[in-house]
Order: structure tokens, then sequence, then C-alpha cells
């Protein structure tokens, strides 16, 4: 019975801490490569280099400043350098090297020019970083590798993505309810919308007027629709197209990296990210805003705000299907591994499915999607150990199609119809739900950092030698060695699962 249980948690904990998330710099006890001398700045300089680059791939793909700077650390120290500066912020990484009161510090900085979702590149980060952890392989040879992860293309075509964005806002219109041809009319809508955004991005456009864009079109099939639904012989709310098109344009924004940056202690990083994101909303709601005002021109009246129908517990089977659907398919949008995204569509699951049940028990929006956030959270950091998956690409799958896509259409149209009063309620509703899902989702991972393999009571240890080893139970003066261990060397064990970009 008892090793059972200890198997199981072995298998849900995981023997190792295999995510970047989870890698602290205090864990290095000795470097395993010799330190480099002080009055070397060549050596130094491509070690800080090298740790730059890692931390700029890290900051570009949506990783809070302070893991990003415990990451350069590590990287730093492994190849022995441990008085080390180190300065993230919005788009800048500075590495400093002190080498004494003798010598001047080298320097090397590393400035984020874009950012993107591929969750691919993180991936591969990962296991470099694993990788020099555990072989404490060459600067040279980790300087190759990450030429080849930052140059390579997306791992799926351009159409791949952009059918995952279309499925990602159909499964968010059957979480909120849409019937067949709702759904369908999303997902054409959004690949409208993304093929858009795409070619105004190719002729330098800002972000800004990209999400205007895409918010203006969003609109214009919900309200033809609606003007046609009693000839179509449909019921629907022009909100379930609406709103889909709005989470899928606040999918990419990174709103659980702006909370964290300030939960953990980086208030600089923290304004800048959440400045871009109140701007890219801004911009979708300066275009839902125009679209409102065309339709209306046009003779076509939306209605106006009536309160959310109540869920009911037959709902939580299409909720939870809707959830899943649309994490599994931002999670492909995203570029994210093969193996990665079932575990995304696990976390829809989880996602829906705990906010349906919160709901069902009367709740409140705010803590079910906090609590839906906590176990996306801390599921992500368990499973991210066995499934070698970064644990940032569960959360932000599990938590997007729980953003406030509804609320914010909502709140926009009462302030444009003389319903302030209850305009601003549901824009405050959703500001509110954003925070509790990004402030979740990091409650969630710290726990699921900090949660180790449990200590059993002696007794175990002794009873379980006796079962597997009854003549080593039977000496005691033996020192007492894990059955388990294959050796000092079982943690500098390569995983098998190896990206075919890290070979050299």
């Amino acid at each position: 019975m008892l090793t059972t249980l200890r198997r199981g948690f072995d298998k849900l904990l995981g023997e190792e801490q295999a995510t970047i998330d989870t890698i602290e710099p205090g864990s290095i006890l000795v470097a395993p490569r010799k330190p480099i001398p002080m009055d070397d700045e060549a050596a130094i300089t491509e070690v800080l280099d090298l740790a730059a680059r890692i931390g700029a791939v890290l900051l570009d793909s949506g990783t809070g400043a302070v893991d990003t700077r415990d990451q350069i650390i590590f990287v730093a120290g492994i190849y022995g350098l441990d008085n080390v500066e180190v300065d993230v912020t919005f788009n800048t990484i500075l590495v400093s090297a002190r080498r004494g009161p003798t010598l001047p510090p080298v320097t090397a900085v590393r400035t984020v020019h874009y950012r993107s979702l591929d969750f691919t590149r993180l991936a591969h980060v990962d296991r470099l970083v694993r990788r020099v952890r555990q072989l404490a392989i060459t600067p040279g040879t980790a300087h190759r590798i990450v030429d080849g992860i930052t140059t390579a293309g997306h791992p799926y075509p351009y159409w791949v993505a952009t059918l995952g964005w279309g499925a990602m806002a159909l499964g968010i219109s059957i979480l909120l309810g849409g019937n067949p041809l709702i759904a369908t009319t999303t997902m054409v809508t959004t690949i409208i919308i993304v093929s858009t955004n795409r070619l105004l991005a190719r002729f330098g456009t800002p972000v800004f007027f990209q999400q205007m864009v895409g918010g203006f079109i969003a609109v214009l099939p919900a309200a033809t629709l609606y003007n046609w639904r009693e000839a179509l012989n449909v019921t629907f709310m022009p909100s379930q197209i609406i709103a889909a098109g709005i989470v899928v344009l606040l999918s990419g924004l990174s709103l659980v990296g702006s909370v964290q940056d300030a939960i953990t202690g980086a208030p600089i990083t923290a304004t800048a990210r959440f400045s871009e994101v109140v701007l890219m909303t801004v911009g979708i709601l300066g275009g839902v805003g125009a679209a409102i005002k065309v339709t209306e021109s046009l003779g076509i009246m939306l209605p106006s705000i009536s309160t959310a129908s109540p869920f009911r517990p037959t709902d939580l089977p299409t909720t939870i299907a809707g959830g899943a659907i649309a994490a599994g398919a931002f999670a492909l949008a995203s570029y994210a591994e093969r193996r990665a995204i079932p575990v995304a569509f696990g976390a829809g699951v989880v996602a829906s499915g705990v906010t349906g049940g919160l709901t069902l028990l009367t709740a409140g929006p705010l803590v079910a999607s906090f609590g839906a956030a906590v176990v996306v959270g801390l599921v992500g950091g368990l499973a991210a150990r066995r499934a070698l998956t970064p644990p940032l690409v569960i959360a932000v799958a599990g938590i997007t199609p729980m953003l406030p896509g509804s609320a914010v259409y909502r709140g926009l149209y009462g302030l444009m119809s003389e319903q302030s009063v209850a305009g601003m309620r549901q824009l405050a509703t959703a500001i509110s739900i954003a925070g509790a899902l990004a402030a979740g989702v990091t409650l969630g991972e710290f726990i699921a950092r900090t949660l180790k393999r449990p200590q059993l009571p002696a007794a175990f240890h002794r009873q379980r030698r006796a079962v597997k080893f009854p003549r080593m139970a039977a000496m005691p003066f033996l020192p007492h060695r894990d059955p388990g261990a294959t050796g000092p060397a079982r943690g500098l064990t390569l995983p098998r699962r190896q990206s075919p970009r890290s070979k050299t």
C-alpha cells in the first residue's frame, strides 16, 4: 500500500525539477566547470552574451522578469561566474560581471526587438538550459544551439496557425453557448481577422492599429447575422461572436507576465507590460466602437445590455468542451510542440470544469476565475515535470478561454448606448476577472515549484528495503541507499526527448 502510494507521488511530482521556472540559481552547490579567470575578458564576454541571449528568448516568449533574471544568473553560475548583476526591463537585458576592485566590470546588453508567440522556441530554450545544467556543454556549443533556435522558422505553416486561431474562436463560441451556425461564423470571422492583421504586419502597421482593425471586423458579421436573424430563423446574441473575436485579440498580450512581474517584485517591467496590455485593449475597444457606430448608421441596432442567462448544470459539458477546444487550438496557433497540445487541451478541461463547478456553487465570477487559474497553474507546473513542457505554455493556454471578452464588449456597448453605470460595472468586472486569472496562475505556479516529493516516515523506507532487498535490510551497518537511484550521475542524464535543434 505504502509502496503504491509513494510511486503515485513520484509520478505526480516527478523525480526532478524539469522546467525552466523551477530551476533555482541557488541550487548549484559546485559549478561543474572551472571558474573563469577574472582577467579573461573574452571568456567572460562569451558566457555573459550566451546568458543574455537565452534571457532574450525567455522575455520574448512572455516569461516574467524575475524568472528571466534567475535563468540568466543560473547559466552564468554554471560556467563559474558567480558575481553577476542582472537587470531585466520591458525590452532590455543587461548582464554585468564584477571582477573585483581593481578590474572594470564586463557587461553584455541584449534588446528584445519583437514579441511573438512561439512556444516551441521557448521549449527548446528550456531544454538548452537543462542541457547546460546537466552536461555543462561549452559556451561555444551553447551559442550554436541558440543560433539554431532563434533562426529556425515556425514549426507549422502560417495556414495551420491561422486555422488554429479559428478553431480557438469556435471553441470560445461553444463555451459561450453558441449554436453550430454561430460557431462557424465566429471561426470564419477570426480567420479573416488573423489574415488581415498578418497582411498589415507585413506593411509595418503598428500593432495598435492592427487591434483596431480586428475589433472592427469582429462586429460586422455579428451585426449582419443579427439583422437577418428572422429570415434565417436563428436566435442568438451578437456578443457570442464579438466576444470570441475580442478574446482572440487579447490572447497574444502578456497579461500573465505583467501581473506576475508586479507580484514577484519587478514593478517597472510590470508597469510597462501592463501599459502595453491597456493600449492594445484600447485599440480593440476603438475598433469595436467604430463598427457599432457604422452599423447603427446603416440601421442595424444591436441589442442593449441584458443580464446574462444563469449557468445551469446542463451547460457544464458544453462549457468544458468549448474550453478544451479553445485551449488546445490556442496552443496550436502559438506554435506549441505536438506533445504540448494535448496537455493544453487538458488544461482547458480543468479550467472550464473548475470555473463551471464553482459557478454552480454560486461562488461568483471572480472566485471562480481565481480558483480555476490556481488549479491550472498548479497542474501545469506539475505536468511540466513529466512532459518537459514549460509551465507558461500550459498556464496561458488554460486561462485564455476564460478571458472576459463578453464583459469587455458589454461594458463598451453600455458606455456608447447611454448605460454608463452598467457599462462601467461590466468593464470593472472584466478588469477584475483578468487580474484574478493572472494572479491565480502565478499562485498556482508558485505552489507547484515549491512542492517537493513528500518525505515519508523512515519506517516506510525500512519496510520498502525489506520488501525489495531482504538481505540488505538484514544488515543495519550498511549505509542507506535509495534502491531506485542509479548512482551519483542520475541527475546528469540527458532527457530522452530532445529537440532536433539541440543536436550539435
